[in-house]
């Protein structure tokens, strides 16, 4: 689909990579761009960057934004939160809860959201942003991993859900971002201004996944071979149980 003209909202806006993609955005040449985020202080607003007051795990809000923003035409769900701690050696689940209440509980109320929205405004895109552990453990890091997992299988569902209504579900892929997320960590990172570049080019070309730098080019590469034919026969399943489901109404 094309962004020039498009309606955009981008959840997670006010740093890191979501204020990288609302420039992208602007860049672009989108009409309007909805930046959501809980603390909107970092949201410079103007004639088409429009500040958003968003936590996506308070359902009122996520209600309100679907409200106010029905023109939307490309939501990228990009808040996400980590707390680098393992599964079980973390002193408390504190981490873990926050991390599957925003990464995956957070991303599906926004997604249950703006499904109609994206349907009414002809289908649209419907961008996840996740991350290369959503395909395997790095231990350090467990609770983290345990909820972008969760996303990605996520992702996958909506995308099942949504296609017979036209809307691109994007799942995004990358390695550690130049972000204050990983600030304190002295690894390879990639700039979030090239992340958006990708997200954006992936949009336009109607890519379903966007391994965004190399880190998720090749661990992809490691870990997966053919994945066509099976995500084909999920999709087959779906699109039976939906004719199951209309003929039983019949």
């Amino acid at each position: 689909m094309m962004i020039g003209g498009s309606t955009a909202l981008v959840t997670g806006a006010n740093r890191g990579l979501g204020k990288a993609l609302v420039r992208a955005l602007l860049e672009a040449g989108c009409a309007k761009v909805y930046a959501g985020a809980r603390n909107i202080a970092g949201v410079a607003p103007d004639r088409v960057v429009q500040p958003l007051q968003l936590d996506i795990t308070n359902m009122d809000q996520v209600a309100a934004a679907a409200t106010r923003c029905g023109d939307v035409g490309i939501l990228i769900n990009n808040a996400g939160v980590a707390g680098f701690a393992p599964a079980l050696a973390a002193p408390t689940m504190d981490n873990a809860r926050l991390e599957v209440e925003t990464n995956y509980l957070g991303t599906l109320a926004m997604c249950r959201a703006f499904a109609p929205v994206l349907e009414r405004n002809g289908g649209g895109a419907l961008v996840n942003v996740l991350s290369v552990v959503s395909w395997f453990n790095a231990p350090m890091q467990g609770s983290y991993c345990a909820s972008k997992a969760a996303e990605w299988s996520l992702t996958r569902a909506v995308r099942f859900e949504l296609r017979a209504q036209g809307t691109l579900v994007v799942a995004v892929y990358a390695g550690y971002i130049d972000t204050d997320m990983t600030s304190a960590l002295t690894l390879p990172k990639t700039s979030p201004d090239v992340i958006a570049a990708r997200v954006l080019a992936g949009i336009e070309s109607g890519s379903e996944e966007i391994l965004a730098d190399d880190r998720a080019q090749s661990v992809h590469r490691e870990l997966f071979k053919d994945g066509e034919a099976f995500e084909a026969n999920m999709q087959k399943t779906w699109n039976e149980h939906v004719r199951r489901q209309v003929r039983e109404r019949a």
